[in-house]
Formats: C-alpha cells, sequence, structure tokens
C-alpha cells in the first residue's frame, strides 16, 4: 500500500487541492472541499497515459449503420428520450427519496425483460426487498434477474460474465470501488463508479441506467462531473402529496433535452399519462379568480398547466411570499413590476403563486401567466376560460417572445383556447392570437 495523502475535493466540480479553504478556486462555490484519503500508488495510477485514437476527417465519420434503439415499453417515456434507449447509453436519474425511481426502473426493466436479459443491480435493498416490490406492481420476469452488491469490481465482472442486454444501477452513492480508500458516496467513489460504468457500458456497447440521490436543495448530490461523464440525465420530479410524477430530461446527447414523460402513482406502480395536458386540465376550479391556463414546454412537446395564485390581506409587519414550482426571486421581480407598471399596491399583501400538480417551471415564459394570475386575484375578477397566455416580462413591463412559440398555440387550440395572449413580436398569423406590448395592454383583457 503506497503513502497516505491527505486531498480536498470539491462536491460540485471535483477539483483537487492539497489544502482547505472556504471557496473553492476552480467554480467559485463555498463550503464544498472535502477532506478524502489517496495514496501515492493511486495518485500515480491517475496520472497514467490512456489510449488514444487517430483523428479523421469529418467527412468520413458518418454512421454506417443506424442504431436500434431499446424500448422500454411506455410510449411517453421512449419519446422524451428520443425514441428509445440507445445500445452503450448511459441515463442517470435522479429523485428525491420515495419519489418513485425504483419502482419506474424496476417497470421498465420488467418491459424490456420481455425480449431483453436485464440485470438489475441494487445496493440499497436486498433481492427479496425488490422481489417484494416487483409482485407488488406485477413486475416478475424469468428474464429480469436480481444482484444485490455494493463494490464496483465485482459487479464489472459479473456484468462482463453474465453478458446482459440492459443494465440498472440502483443507485450509485451506494456503490465503492475497494481501490479507493474514501467512503462510499464520496466525491472521489461517485467519480470513479460513474466512469468506469460508462466505460463498460461503451466498451460492451449495453445501456446502462444509474439512479442518483439528491442533496436537500434538489441537485443531484456528487460531483458535476457525474452529470458530465453520462450521455442522459433525467430529474424525477413532482410532490408526495400529488399523485404526479415528471421526468425531465435535462441532458440528452441522443435526442432533444427538455422534454418530460408524465406519470400518475397507483397502488400497482406508476401509470403513464398519454395526454397531460387533459390530465391537469380536469380538475380546474370554473368561474374562480386567481387561475389561468400556461401552456409549458422546455421541449417540442407542450403541456398545459394551471398557474394559480392567492393574494390577500397581510397580518404581519413583514407581508409573505411563498411558491410552489415557480422561482422565488422571480416572483419578487414581477411584483415591482406590477406595482410600477400597473399602479397596484402590493406591499401590504400576503401573494401566493403555485404551479398545480407539482410541476416545476423555469421557464421565462411563465412571467406573463404568472402576473395575469395576481392580478386576476386583486380584482377578484376570473380570467376567462378560453383564454390562456405565456411571454416573458421584462423589467419595463415589455413583453418579450420566448421559443416554441407555434408548439404552445397548437397545443392550446388544441384544447379550446381561442383567445391567447402572446408577444406582440410573434410572428404566427392567427385570428385566435392576442399581440400584446407591455403589461398594460395584456391586463386590459382582464378588466
Amino acid at each position: 500500500m503506497g503513502k497516505i495523502k491527505t486531498v480536498y475535493i470539491c462536491s460540485q466540480c471535483g477539483a483537487t487541492f492539497p489544502t482547505w479553504s472556504g471557496r473553492c478556486a476552480s467554480c467559485g462555490s463555498w463550503n464544498t472541499l472535502t477532506e478524502e484519503i489517496k495514496t501515492k500508488s493511486q495518485a500515480k495510477k491517475e496520472r497514467g497515459k490512456s489510449s488514444y485514437n487517430r483523428p479523421i476527417p469529418i467527412t468520413k465519420a458518418s454512421i454506417e449503420e443506424k442504431q436500434e434503439r431499446l424500448s422500454t415499453g411506455i410510449k411517453t417515456l421512449d419519446e422524451a428520450l428520443g425514441g428509445g434507449i440507445v445500445p452503450g447509453q448511459v441515463i442517470l436519474i435522479s429523485g428525491e427519496p420515495g419519489i418513485g425511481k425504483s419502482t419506474l426502473l424496476l417497470q421498465v426493466s420488467s418491459n424490456i425483460s420481455a425480449y431483453k436479459k436485464v440485470l438489475y443491480i441494487t445496493g440499497e435493498e436486498s433481492v427479496h426487498q425488490v422481489y417484494l416490490r416487483g409482485q407488488r406492481i406485477g413486475a416478475v420476469s424469468e428474464n429480469l434477474h436480481i444482484l444485490s452488491e455494493t463494490e464496483l469490481n465485482s459487479i464489472l465482472h459479473i456484468i462482463k460474465d453474465f453478458k446482459p442486454d440492459f443494465v440498472i444501477v440502483d443507485s450509485v452513492q451506494t456503490l465503492y470501488s475497494a481501490d479507493l480508500e474514501s467512503a462510499p458516496g464520496s466525491v472521489s467513489q461517485v467519480r470513479e463508479v460513474s466512469s468506469k460504468l460508462t466505460e463498460i457500458a461503451k466498451i460492451t456497447n449495453i445501456p446502462v441506467i444509474i439512479v442518483g440521490q439528491v442533496t436537500k436543495e434538489g441537485s443531484i448530490a456528487g460531483p458535476k462531473v457525474l452529470e458530465h461523464v453520462v450521455d442522459t440525465v433525467a430529474q424525477f420530479e413532482g410532490e408526495r402529496g400529488h399523485a404526479y410524477r415528471v421526468l425531465k430530461i435535462v441532458k440528452n446527447r441522443f435526442g432533444a433535452s427538455g422534454e418530460i414523460a408524465v406519470f400518475s402513482m397507483e397502488e400497482k406502480g406508476l401509470k403513464e399519462v398519454e395526454d397531460p395536458s387533459s390530465f391537469f386540465l380536469s380538475e380546474r376550479p370554473e368561474g374562480k379568480s386567481g387561475s389561468i391556463i400556461f401552456p409549458f414546454t422546455e421541449g417540442a412537446k407542450p403541456v398545459l398547466v394551471e398557474v394559480q395564485a392567492l393574494v390577500s390581506k397581510t397580518v404581519y409587519a413583514v407581508p409573505q411570499r411563498k411558491t410552489q414550482g415557480f422561482d422565488i426571486n422571480r416572483l419578487s421581480i414581477l411584483i415591482a413590476i406590477i406595482e410600477k407598471e400597473i399602479g397596484i399596491f402590493l406591499k401590504d399583501k400576503d401573494i401566493f403563486v403555485n404551479v398545480v400538480g407539482g410541476v416545476s417551471i423555469k421557464e421565462p415564459a411563465v412571467d406573463l401567466p404568472v402576473a395575469l394570475a395576481i392580478i386576476s386575484s386583486i380584482i377578484d375578477k376570473p380570467v376567462p376560460s378560453n383564454l390562456t397566455a405565456f411571454g416573458e416580462i421584462g423589467l419595463t413591463g415589455e413583453i418579450r417572445s420566448v421559443y416554441y412559440t407555434e408548439h404552445r398555440i397548437k397545443e392550446a387550440k388544441k384544447f379550446g383556447f381561442d383567445k391567447i395572449i402572446v408577444p406582440y413580436s410573434t410572428e404566427v398569423e392567427d385570428k385566435s392570437l392576442i399581440k400584446v406590448k407591455n403589461i398594460q395592454e395584456a391586463v386590459s383583457y382582464l378588466r
């Protein structure tokens, strides 16, 4: 065993430093350096030469054979992934504990095992626990093989010997390499495990899905290199009290990012929702102020979701500002814009904003619906049931254009919305569009 050496590794970017400091000099994050033990033999091994290929002209780099994708057996999930799973693809799925990650992956494993040999590796549960869940949701198959193991080298040998067609690892934070001195879940262990799993996936052409835990802030635990090394990053979102679950594709090398798949949590597992818009609109209240429909999209597939706002007189010295599924910092900006441009005093009002169904929206196109929902609640006048809106609001009150305009309009018209408030710069021509230059023009359609 080599001489022991102490190093400090940033949990955000994976940079290594000889001494501790409050701020990472590489990525600028505060209080992210963690102490780890490394031997000199290990450090020497990491500095070794790696194999390389010769460069070729890009004109000769075309793919000769089209890779056949594996179907997960879930139509909406296949569409979100760009048509299925590519051989050798490495997918990272993250989400809060209890959100349904293991349930979804066990269902996917069962579906694929109908025509392929599947290996489900669990480091968090025993084989019997996985069997009990599989029996409950009807995911039991002779071609679905379960392995309870946490040592990386053993797992790699088993994959090479067993030669499965599809592998699931649950989760990456429970695995460890005996070659490293640090504990499972540490920065160096997560980096080593993810890189080795990716390496064997590319060599053997076996697709691998890795489950990643999340931090208290909701981001993927471990260094950012974990997200960079995989081909696809998917986030499983939803509130435990809601039946809805949304799988959002954040990164995808084999398809478009931003695509989503919606599921409903039921007694026998997760059930796909093929038409999410009608699913979210089914419980919309009628004739109530503070509610508006927003055509949400971060990919090519739009979904109509309900945005709600509640404004009431505060009883506290400092008014409350609460949000669910919307950035609270953005809410503060919208409140300031409404006060100045519309002339509505809000400093003595509590304001609550909610995106129904547990969906989290970060795109700027939701600015206009949130502002209209707030004003609708203030004046206590319902938004017309056939009206929807989207657009980014600038600091001077102007309505700015957003992407995927045609997709949003098409989805809104599909569900009977014949009044759609859009930015004035929208190039689409349609009689249902109401083009506005600023927030004052948009608000005039509520009064």
